[in-house]
This record gives structure tokens, C-alpha cells and sequence, in this order.
């Protein structure tokens, strides 16, 4: 009876026992249940939406060249180089590889994608002929290209607190035999686990125990992207317990091809100085120069043997190492069928040969500071830094460097021919400005604001206000366009004027003896005394509002020091304004931002030209005449002697005490402003034609691509006379002297003859009628 009764007790016991297990069983699956789905949420809710924070690019703009085209060489190739492409000594097989001769280049080129239009690469040969480029053709048919387009370059990127790197890949671009070498690398299984693998784990432990240190994980590649994409990094057995959920989610919710993407896109796979390289689209660019699409199996063998530990086995590190862990993930390769013997052979006896990379300095960075506060304007800074937008701007590097370079040289230049422009202190020492436009677009090709960013950020081309001295001129005479001609004569005599109570009396820079001078000389060699009077007589009232009209932010204030240019004015607006008299009188708006796409290639923003008319096409080609005169015979005449032969029309700025030095010059195609002076205003103890105009010089002679060589055609409303030099009127035949060809607004040419050489003119066709009877006998 008591062992029946002990026999019920204890099948009562394990019954109770079971049960309570059940219970427990059922409350930790309804647990783990409802983890593994509130996991669920957590992985759809961040793999629906953005998975990556990518910094947004900014490009340059592309770069045109064609047969027939002045050529600067070096910055051609300098060009390439900076794009990332690679010099071989055999013909280009891969996108961004180029091979060179003494009078050829052989270039593959690199995809192009800017917004509104795609091209494929392509192998293309450019023939050059001394300064020209003599003929570009397809590599392999010979057949000529008309135009060609090279991609923009990058010129930075906006980065996150992170600073990664990354260029996101589809599956579908990856070749087999990447994916196979990632699985040799790091889960052979892949393809036919659930997210957890049991048999690598243990694996992995016996090849440890065996070397008696860590040769080989456990994690699967599901395991590692929930470590990496969802979890920190401390180590414990919650943590990984929570992995391994995780990876079982994924697993449940994503094909296996989803989440192999997602982990391509996300693995670390080294360092470029202070920036992490993430995801293999990166990676392949970072160590070949080429895309994903173009890895052979040693260089995807290679990459996949990083992942380890990217920094140990980094070809840039020690590249014995990285060969030997790359040719250990090719004998896995072989061993699982993925490879043949024969590519084994020949992946493995292959050099490790990293494309090498270059860490250059902020390019353009007054440019960059000026566009980044345009695009504050328009962008958080959150999403500038994470939503992978592509900005294009309308630089031109090569117009950038050189104007970096003239600058620089030009400053040196001034502080070797005078010491006494030397600093000691870096901050305090010769700055410079160099802004490059197209007038009929606004387009900003380059700016340099100052001579070192690293001394100072203050962008003197956007946010300094100095006087233009004479460069202001031009505003004055085209003012007088409306009463006056270019033959005009004006009064070269001394005159005093009271400003607020003082006695303000002109001077001219060099004394000019005539007691009146051409409206065209007066312009044409600086002369401030005729400037004074013709803005006397046509009103000061008038030239503040011509001011007012070409948008300078300056307040002018109708005194008689405005016609010198006493007034300060931002190095930017002057530029801008000066673009109109080379766009036929509309002045454009200055633009450094052209269009903004986002990470699919659809248009957020895009910029177009707006332009407005100032004056009128007839006002400014002779505008236009006028300034060229400037560099023909006046104060820009020494531009001759500097290799410039093209017309070129320009106007000098010296202020009193040599403060600030001037020049801006310009053609149909381009228009380049150059200041110089000190930031607290000492003397540079030099004037605008001797230390801005040798600057712009070496500018535009560094720039052969930009000089056409053309000039401006004139335009219905302009007419062209004959006139006495002495009087401005009509030139009498065989009476004046010294008659020569000016243009004139049709409504304002002169009809009266010349009085003072009038009565002369039978006399001189006597005169004329002996030489002529001499010369026949």
C-alpha cells in the first residue's frame, strides 16, 4: 500500500514536473516569440527605410576638349590623374587606366553619369600637335570623336561625426567569383544555413585549438551584418545570444541575396587616413581604381581576405601578408570548385598591386566655403551629410589651379622685388584675390580668396570690401555714353570740390600736360582729372544710379571721389558687373552651384543662369572698345609684353597709397579680376599694372583653351567714323592731322566737319596733288 502510494506520488511529481516544463517551454517561446518580433520591427523599420548615412559629393564641372583646341598639356594629364586614372605601360584593358607617348595619350575613360545625360567608358586616343590637340579618336576603329566630355572631378564630401566612405552596389553588379571569394573568406555555408552554423562554429574552434590562436571565425555573414548594423561592440553572452536571435530573424524575413547586399554594402574594409572605407564598392575603387564589376578573381580574393582585419592585412600595410591571405582564399575558391586549376595558378603567382591613392589637400576651398553657404540655404546639415547627394558645381579645376598658381607666383614675385612687403607673421602678410567667370553665364570657373586657407578662412573675394580705385571708372563713362562719345573731349584742368565742409582736390596720377584729353584717353591711360569733370557735368545722381542698377550692395553716396572709386566694393559684385559689358549688357548672376541630385539621380535642385539687361548691346561693345584701348596704349599696355597677343579688354585699380592694386581683364569666353593688397590696409607700394596685371597674365597663358583669339562683333546701333583726333568731329580730308577711326553710338556719331583744320583743306589737297604728280614723274 505505501509503495502504491509512493508510485503516485512520484508519477504525480514528474507529472507536476513536466507540466511545469511545458509551462516554462511555452512562456519562453511566447518570450522569445515576442523578441524575435519586436526584433522584427526594429530590422524592418531600419532596413525600409535609409540604411546608410552617405555623404553628399560635390563635382567640379566636366571638362570639353576637341580637335583643333588650345591645349595646356600638363593640366590635361594633371587632369587624369586627380580623376583617378592610372598610368600603364601596355594599351588600356580597364576604365580609368591610361597609357602615354611624347605626342599621344591612349585613354580608357570612366563611365559618365552628371544629370540629364549618361556615357559609357570607352577607349579613346588624343593626338596632340604642340599647344593643340591634333585629332581624338576611338582606339579601336580609328574613327574620329568631335567632342569629348571627361567626368566631373570630386571636389569634397560632407561627412557625419562616422566619416565613412561608400558607394552602395546592387548584387546584380557583382561577378560571381567576388561573391564565391567573400563566401571562401567568410561563410562557406552561406547559401544553405538558416543564419546560424553549427558546423562552422565548431570548425572554427577546432582550427583555433589546433593553432593555439584566432585563425578563423565562427560568425556567419547574417551573424556578422547583426553585430555590425545593430549591436555595439562589447562583448558578452547576452549580446551574442541576442546576435544569434537576430540572425534568425533576418534570416526569416530577407532572401539570402537581400541580405548579402546588405552586408557588401556595410563591411569595414580599411582606413584612407581619417576616413573609413565602407562596403566593397568603396573598397574596389580604394585599392584597384576599379568598379566592382571589373575585379578579377585576385583582386576579389584580395579584398575578400581584408575583411578580417582590414588594417593588418592591407596591401598598403604589408604586402607579403595581404598575398598570403589572398592566396589562402583562393585555395579555399579551388577547393569548393569556384575556380579551376589553372586561374588558381595564375591568380596566385600575381603581385599584390594596389592602385595607390593620393590625400590631397581641400581643393578649392574659398570656392567650397562660398558654395557651402549657398547650400545651407537649401540643405540641413544632417542631410547634407547623410542623404548622399551628388552636387555639381560649376568649377573648372583647371581654371582653380591656375589661378592658384598665378596668385601665388605673383605674390612671391612682389615680396622678392620688395622686401619690405614681407611678414613675419603668416596672417598679417600680401594677400591676394583671383575670381574667374564666364560673363555671358555668371558661371564661377575659380576663386581664390586669399593666399592660404590653412592661415586664413576670411574669403577676401565674397566678404572684404575695398576700394577699386580706378576699376570703378568704366561706371562713370558708360554713365556718360548717354551725352558723350568716345571722341568727346574733356577738360583736363585742376578743380577743386568741398565735401562736407573739406576742399577735395583731384589729382592725376602722372601729370598729363594737355589741357583736354579724349573722352577714349582719358579712360584709356587712367586720367583722373577728365574723369572728375565728365562725372561733374553728366551728375553724380546719374552714376549712383548706373551703380545701383549693376547690383553692388555698396550704399554710394553722389560725392566727387565716387568717380575715382573712393567708395569700398566686395571683389565679387566688381567681377559680376563687369561680366555685362561682355555679355552685351546683361548682367548675369554670380553661380557657383549648377544642379543637385539625389542618390537614385533625380533632380532636386537645378540652377539656370538668370541674367538681366543693364545697358544696351551698343553701350557695351563700346564699352568694350573703350577698355581695349586700355591695354593697347594705357595703363594695361605692359599685358604685351607678357605673352598676351589675343584682344583683351581690361582696366587697372590703384588706390591712394598703393593700398589696394587692381585688374580685371576680359574676352568674349572669359573674365578673370585680380586684388592685391594687405588686409589692414598698408601699402603694397605698387600700382594695378604692376602687381595685379602680371598675375592675370600668367593666368590667362596657363589657360590656352579659354583664349579663342576672337573679339566682339558689333553690334545694329553702332557705327564707325572717321574723326579728327584733335576735336572729336568729322576729319577733314587732306586737313587734319591726325585723323582715326572711332565707334559711336548711330544716334549720337558727329556730322560736322572738323572746324579747326577746315580752312587747311584746300591747301592740303594742293599739298597732296604735287606729292601725287612727284610720285608719277
Amino acid at each position: 500500500m505505501n509503495g502504491s502510494k509512493k508510485k503516485h506520488t512520484t508519477i504525480a511529481f514528474w507529472a507536476q514536473l513536466l507540466m511545469s516544463a511545458a509551462l516554462a517551454s511555452i512562456l519562453i517561446g511566447l518570450v522569445l516569440t515576442f523578441y524575435c518580433w519586436f526584433l522584427s520591427t526594429q530590422i524592418e523599420k531600419r532596413f525600409s527605410g535609409r540604411r546608410w548615412s552617405i555623404p553628399s559629393k560635390v563635382y567640379s564641372d566636366t571638362t570639353i576638349v576637341y580637335p583643333g583646341q588650345k591645349i595646356n598639356r600638363t593640366f590635361i594629364e594633371e587632369k587624369l590623374s586627380r580623376l583617378g586614372y592610372m598610368r600603364v605601360p601596355y594599351e588600356p584593358k580597364h576604365r580609368g587606366q591610361l597609357r602615354s607617348f611624347s605626342s599621344s595619350i591612349e585613354v580608357f575613360l570612366h563611365d559618365l553619369e552628371v544629370p540629364s545625360r549618361k556615357r559609357g567608358g570607352f577607349l579613346v586616343k588624343i593626338v596632340f600637335l604642340n599647344d593643340r590637340i591634333a585629332s581624338i579618336s576611338y582606339s579601336d576603329t580609328g574613327k574620329s570623336v568631335p567632342i569629348l566630355e571627361l567626368e566631373p572631378e570630386e571636389l569634397m564630401r560632407f561627412f557625419g561625426p562616422e566619416r565613412e566612405q561608400r558607394r552602395l552596389v546592387s548584387i546584380d553588379q557583382v561577378p560571381q567569383h567576388v561573391i564565391h571569394a567573400i563566401l571562401a573568406a567568410e561563410d562557406i555555408r552561406f547559401y544553405h544555413h538558416h543564419g546560424l552554423d553549427p558546423s562552422g562554429m565548431l570548425r572554427a574552434l577546432y582550427t583555433n585549438l589546433r593553432h593555439g590562436a584566432i585563425r578563423q571565425g565562427g560568425s556567419t555573414i547574417t551573424q556578422q551584418l547583426a553585430k555590425n548594423y545593430f549591436l555595439t561592440p562589447e562583448k558578452n553572452l547576452s549580446r551574442k545570444i541576442k546576435e544569434m536571435l537576430m540572425s534568425l530573424t533576418m534570416e526569416l524575413m530577407y532572401e539570402k541575396d537581400e541580405i548579402l547586399e546588405i552586408y557588401l554594402n556595410e563591411i569595414y574594409l580599411g582606413q584612407k587616413v581619417s576616413i573609413a572605407i565602407n562596403g566593397l564598392g568603396e573598397a574596389s575603387f580604394f585599392y584597384f581604381n576599379k568598379d566592382v564589376g571589373d575585379l578579377s578573381v585576385a583582386d576579389a580574393a584580395t579584398i575578400a581576405g581584408l575583411i578580417r582585419a582590414p588594417n593588418i592585412y592591407s596591401p598598403y600595410v604589408d604586402w607579403e601578408r595581404c598575398r598570403n591571405r589572398r592566396n589562402t582564399i583562393l585555395e579555399t575558391m579551388y577547393r569548393h570548385g569556384w575556380i579551376s586549376q589553372e586561374e588558381l595558378r595564375s591568380a596566385a603567382s600575381l603581385p599584390v598591386k594596389p592602385a595607390g591613392f593620393k590625400v590631397y589637400g581641400k581643393k578649392a576651398p574659398y570656392f567650397m566655403g562660398y558654395l557651402s553657404q549657398q547650400l545651407s540655404e537649401l540643405y540641413s546639415p544632417e542631410s547634407l551629410t547623410s542623404l548622399g547627394l551628388s552636387i555639381f558645381t560649376t568649377l573648372d579645376t583647371q581654371v582653380q589651379m591656375a589661378a592658384e598658381r598665378a596668385l601665388e607666383k605673383g605674390l612671391a614675385r612682389l615680396e622678392n622685388s620688395n622686401s619690405g612687403l614681407k611678414r613675419s607673421e603668416p596672417q598679417k602678410g600680401l594677400q591676394g584675390v583671383v575670381i574667374v567667370m564666364q560673363p555671358k553665364t555668371g558661371y564661377i570657373l575659380a576663386m581664390v580668396g586669399g593666399r592660404n586657407y590653412s592661415v586664413s578662412q576670411f574669403n577676401r573675394a565674397t566678404q572684404a570690401r575695398r576700394q577699386p580705385g580706378s576699376a570703378f571708372k568704366p561706371f562713370v563713362y558708360l554713365t556718360g555714353l548717354d551725352e558723350f562719345t568716345p571722341a568727346s573731349m574733356l577738360s583736363n584742368q585742376p578743380i577743386s570740390h568741398e565735401m562736407n565742409g573739406k576742399v577735395w582736390r583731384p589729382q592725376n596720377y602722372r601729370p598729363v600736360k594737355a589741357e583736354r584729353i579724349s573722352f577714349r584717353q582719358a579712360l584709356a591711360h587712367s586720367v583722373n582729372l577728365p574723369t572728375v569733370d565728365l562725372a561733374m557735368r553728366i551728375g553724380l545722381d546719374r552714376i549712383v544710379r548706373t551703380s545701383a542698377e549693376f547690383r553692388f550692395s555698396t550704399v554710394f553716396k553722389p560725392y566727387p571721389s565716387l568717380s575715382l572709386g573712393a567708395y569700398e566694393v566686395i571683389p565679387l559684385e566688381l567681377a559680376r558687373a563687369y561680366c555685362a559689358f561682355a555679355a552685351d549688357g546683361l548682367l548675369p548672376h554670380s553661380l557657383s552651384l549648377k544642379e543637385v541630385v539625389d542618390e537614385k539621380g533625380d533632380m532636386l535642385e537645378q540652377r539656370h543662369m538668370t541674367i538681366e539687361r543693364v545697358t544696351s548691346p551698343s553701350k557695351a561693345f563700346i564699352m568694350s572698345s573703350l577698355l581695349r584701348s586700355v591695354v593697347e596704349e594705357g595703363t594695361g599696355r605692359s599685358l604685351r609684353g607678357m605673352g598676351i597677343s589675343f584682344p583683351v579688354s581690361g582696366k587697372t585699380g590703384t588706390t591712394n597709397g598703393f593700398r589696394d592694386a587692381w585688374f580685371v581683364g576680359y574676352t568674349p569666353d572669359i573674365l578673370a579680376l585680380v586684388w592685391v593688397g594687405f588686409d589692414d590696409g598698408s601699402s603694397i607700394q605698387a600700382s594695378g599694372s604692376s602687381a595685379a596685371l602680371p598675375i592675370w597674365a600668367d593666368l590667362l597663358n596657363a589657360l590656352p583653351e579659354y583664349v579663342s583669339g576672337e573679339w566682339f562683333k558689333k553690334p545694329r546701333g553702332v557705327v564707325k567714323r572717321v574723326v579728327c583726333s584733335e576735336t572729336g568731329k568729322l576729319a577733314v580730308r587732306c586737313g587734319c592731322p591726325k585723323p582715326v577711326e572711332e565707334v559711336f553710338l548711330a544716334d549720337h556719331a558727329p556730322t560736322e566737319s572738323c572746324p579747326l583744320h577746315r580752312s587747311f583743306e584746300p591747301l592740303r589737297e594742293i599739298i597732296e596733288g604735287v606729292k601725287d604728280i612727284i610720285k608719277n614723274f
